[in-house]
């Protein structure tokens, strides 16, 4: 299976990306440097996504790196051994420590292994994930495609994304989950990159960054 692994990779599948499409050229063009975003698989990363749900990105950032003093290292066991006090001086909310719970305890019990992930199919990968309460599709598209160097994943639910694209294909209404994710079908076996490019076209457009930490 193809992975996206160093920033090489990155530009050839850009090169890939505009011949299969020839409406990205320009799009890759205002993009500019587009990261590889990559972190190492584990809880750190996993937990780093969670956080980052439905939140903006400097409040995740500050959140997280809250988290990250209170529990040094943050592992799973350290986690749990923190508490509800550790949780709630951190920020999270009570649905992210809920997530960030039945996580630590998939780990520990070794329900879920997130270093095999990257060998398992996209969809095989997204349903592991998901299988542990509160970890939705975009977190675990967001997290096979920053830690776990899946080629072909796009999180389709992600707003910014949503947003970059309506932007560059002239789109109105801005597509939602399900069209966005059809659009992305011509984009395969690439569409990790792909949704690189988009958040690096956003964050030109809009002057901020909205693509996840890696």
């Amino acid at each position: 299976m193809q992975r996206i692994e160093t920033d090489a990779d990155i530009a050839s599948g850009l090169d890939t990306l505009v011949m299969l499409d020839r409406r990205l050229g320009p799009v890759r063009a205002m993009a500019g440097a587009v990261p590889l975003r990559r972190s190492p698989a584990g809880f750190h990363s996993l937990a780093s996504v969670i956080v980052s749900q439905q939140v903006s990105r400097a409040s995740a950032d500050a959140i997280f790196g809250r988290l990250c003093r209170l529990v040094d290292p943050l592992t799973p066991e350290g986690f749990l051994a923190g508490g509800e006090r550790v949780m709630a001086e951190a920020g999270l909310s009570r649905a992210k420590q809920r997530t960030l719970t039945a996580l630590s305890v998939a780990l520990r019990e070794r329900e879920l292994d997130l270093h095999g992930l990257d060998a398992l199919s996209p969809e095989e990968a997204i349903a592991a994930l998901t299988a542990v309460p509160g970890v939705g599709p975009w977190t675990a598209q967001v997290y096979l495609l920053v830690a776990a160097g899946h080629a072909d994943i796009f999180p389709a639910g992600d707003v910014a994304l949503q947003t970059a694209v309506a932007h560059a294909l002239r789109l109105e209404p801005r597509p939602g989950a399900n069209q966005l994710a059809l659009i992305a079908e011509s984009w395969s076996p690439l569409r990790s990159v792909a949704a690189r490019l988009f958040w690096a076209y956003y964050r030109e457009i809009r002057g901020a960054e909205a693509a996840p930490a890696a």
